[in-house]
């Protein structure tokens, strides 16, 4: 039997130092293992490699740039207030602001953190916590793939609009004309902004059964975003951040210039108060709470999967903690800012809409003689409806000029931005170049947000071992090509009702599941006490009182009852969408058809069945391939013929007993230790120490090691050394019989 020996590592020593192949006086040869003690020992944590060649950010501007433009994006100018709009006003700010606090920011630590600590994409996080949870990644990453489908033909939107800006006078600034040399009657009946927008660039349909065909400018206009998002990100984090200085700095520039103009507009202060005068009630409704959920995972790209990956290129020791406070102020204050903003034009809209429809009461007025002129003033014009009967104003067919009213059904669906912003844009002197300006804004926006999209994506698929040996510019071409075509069909007249429904399904319950198991996964599968001891081996600060309580208690019930009372409420009122009506000028609300129904819902199930599929093949051993995503924590460092006899004897022993000993590592489908493998039958209540882990006896080939106290021989089994890289101790009561630790030699 040959002899091994241990020596006390230095502070500075190596974790293992190469086999000591050279023969001794005695005739026999030894093994050198040089160990170091546990930085901390509150909880210990091993390393994770992760991939030793992973691509890292150039410096901490790119990834907080990187991070930063990919959770402010599109939703803060169109989602976010049209989601005030919607929900109560000012109401909808609390359960935002709720939603943040107790969900949103201790999720995006998990995300950014658990990243870090794995230097791992989606799929190979789950997988490596253990097999079992590889459902996840899957999830998140087909919930990606609609996001993606349906964000990039926003963009595409976009490009339209930026393409027209160049024109003088602006297309959108005056209704066309039509034969007889009178204004067109659909935009006669609407506005020019309104006009511009659902017939002559989404040329709508009347509703989702009669799409139309295909328009040839949407298409091409696709192929273009699709084009440019392919050469951003098709090698990666080194082609995406260069690009990320400009989409993530130029937002803020533009805004802020909007802001200034916004609040000088008359009718400005009538939007603010509209913003800011909340409807409680509506807080009674799930559905604002489920919709505060779900803007929280997209103000921060919760449940993508893009956040891991982005955390995984970051270094071991960066500071996430400060990351994710950084991030979620910065975001928090952008999504306010940008509504001050947006509720300033709405005030400004609906103040437009107003003198437009009291002028043509007036002029009603005049031709029945009720006012003495057309240029009558508005106290003339308050004082000459107010003698009105109801009946002599139904006769009349007088109009309802409401300020309220107006504030209430100015936001129209995903054509906010369009139709809001670029009416105000006609009021600013030199417009073509405000247009430009601003839709080169929103282009950067999008295209900040679909970056990271698709960078999430694209590492959860680079995690599976077949695609690892494809070109990455191969692989992203595929998806490109495909996500392209399958946009076809938004690119119909019925293409917005297609984008409301991807966003109404694809990316709310299926989002609320997949942020459920992900904290699930790491505050009671990996466990709290471990995550919390690998933050502060990161970062040097111990998550206290406020992160637990979040993590493993409040956070889960809230997405529990969410989750829960939103899915009762969508079963009892049926989902409903805003078709463009050609006659009266108007969206009407319709019910989605059953066909469409049925497809949302198996959206829904196509973005949750991969958990539990998964983690029943795996459990009942359906599944017999697992993942190969990364290599093991511990290598050889040489075999020679000192070695080689008794590492092949090692290997021999292990395929006998294959069956009962299995310790390959959670990446290779192995079993992940919990608390629930330790029993509390150990010797001492102390925590665990490389010592201890090296000092159990065995029968077989042992380290010898003095005892300090003693000085007496202890031994450990080598074959009984090495394993699952995630074999960590959780509690300081547990026993270590028989089963397989740090290091197999």
């Amino acid at each position: 039997m040959a002899a091994t020996k241990i020596i006390d590592a230095p502070r500075n020593g190596h974790e293992m130092a190469p086999l000591n192949t050279r023969a001794r006086g005695d005739g026999t040869h030894g093994v050198t293992i040089v160990l170091t003690a546990p930085q901390r020992n509150s909880v210990q944590s091993v390393d994770i490699p992760g991939e030793p060649d992973r691509a890292a950010w150039s410096g901490k501007m790119q990834f907080f740039l990187s991070i930063i433009g990919y959770s402010v994006g599109l939703g803060n100018i169109w989602r976010f207030p049209y989601l005030c709009q919607q929900n109560g006003g000012g109401a909808f700010l609390i359960p935002f602001m709720i939603m943040l606090i107790l969900e949103g920011i201790p999720l995006f630590l998990i995300e950014l953190g658990i990243g870090q600590r794995m230097r791992l994409g989606a799929l190979g996080v789950w997988n490596t916590i253990h097999p079992w949870l590889g459902g996840i990644g899957i999830s998140s990453c087909i919930v990606t793939l609609f996001v993606a489908l349906y964000y990039n033909v926003i963009i595409t939107w976009v490009f339209y609009y930026l393409f027209n800006s160049f024109r003088y006078p602006l297309p959108w600034s005056s209704c066309p004309l039509n034969g007889t040399g009178f204004e067109v009657e659909e935009c006669a009946k609407s506005s020019e902004t309104t006009y511009f927008w659902y017939r002559t660039t989404l040329d709508a349909a009347p509703s989702m059964d009669e799409p139309g065909g295909l328009k040839w400018w949407i298409v091409l206009c696709l192929l273009l975003s699709w084009t440019i998002v392919f050469f951003i990100v098709m090698k990666g984090i080194q082609s995406s951040g260069k690009v990320v200085y400009f989409t993530s700095l130029f937002p803020y520039i533009v805004l802020t210039i909007f802001f200034i103009r916004g609040i000088t507009l008359r009718g400005a202060g009538a939007g603010l108060m509209h913003m800011y005068t909340p409807k409680v009630e509506k807080l009674l409704e799930p559905t604002v709470w489920l919709d505060a959920a779900t803007q929280v995972f997209y103000s921060f790209g919760l449940a993508f999967g893009s956040l891991i990956a982005f955390g995984s290129y970051n270094t071991p020791k960066n500071n996430c903690v400060r990351d994710v406070l950084l991030v979620s102020v910065c975001n928090a204050v952008t999504a306010i800012y940008a509504s001050v903003v947006i509720f300033a034009i709405l005030g400004f809209k609906a103040t437009v809409n107003v003198d437009r429809c009291e002028a043509g009461n007036i002029e009603i007025l005049a031709k029945n003689a009720l006012l003495p002129f057309k240029n009558a003033t508005s106290e003339e014009y308050k004082l000459a409806m107010h003698k009105l009967n109801d009946t002599e104003y139904n006769a009349l067919q007088l109009s309802e000029c409401s300020l309220s009213k107006e504030l209430d059904n100015a936001a129209e669906g995903t054509g906010l931005a369009f139709i809001v912003f670029t009416q105000a844009i006609v009021e600013l002197p030199g417009a073509p170049f405000w247009a430009v300006l601003f839709f080169t804004m929103l282009l950067s926006l999008g295209l900040g947000s679909q970056i990271g999209i698709l960078e999430g994506m694209l590492c959860t698929l680079f995690d599976i071992d077949i695609v690892k040996r494809v070109k990455k510019q191969h692989v992203t071409g595929v998806v490109c090509v495909f996500c392209f075509i399958v946009g076809f069909i938004f690119c119909t007249g019925a293409g917005e009702y297609w984008l409301k429904m991807f966003d109404s399904f694809a990316g709310t319950i299926g989002l609320v599941v997949v942020a459920l198991m992900e904290m699930i996964a790491v505050i009671f599968i990996y466990g709290h006490e471990r995550f919390t001891e690998d933050i502060y081996q990161m970062t040097g600060y111990r998550p206290g009182l406020y992160w637990q309580m979040t993590w493993r208690y409040i956070g889960p019930v809230i997405m529990v009852c969410i989750l829960a009372s939103s899915v009762v409420f969508m079963a009892i009122r049926n989902p409903t969408y805003g078709a463009w009506n050609a006659e009266l000028g108007v969206v009407e609300q319709k019910n989605y058809p059953n066909w469409v129904m049925g497809i949302a819902l198996a959206m829904i199930l196509a973005g949750v069945l991969p958990m539990p599929i998964v983690f029943l093949m795996r459990s009942f051993q359906c599944l017999k391939v697992d993942l190969d995503i990364h290599q093991g924590s511990i290598r050889r460092n040489e075999t020679t013929a000192s070695t080689k006899e008794m590492i092949d004897n090692d290997d021999d022993d292990d395929d006998e007993d294959d069956d009962s000993n299995d310790f390959s590592g959670p990446a290779l489908g192995g079993h992940v230790k919990t608390q629930s493998d330790f029993s509390d039958d150990d010797e001492e209540d102390k925590p665990m120490t490389m010592r201890m882990m090296m000092m159990r006896p065995t029968t077989t080939t042992t380290i010898l090691k003095p005892n300090a106290k003693t000085n007496a021989k202890a031994t450990t089994p080598l074959n009984q050394l090495g394993s699952n890289h995630l074999n960590v101790p959780t509690s300081r009561k547990q026993n270590y019989n028989n089963k397989k630790d740090a290091y197999d030699v």
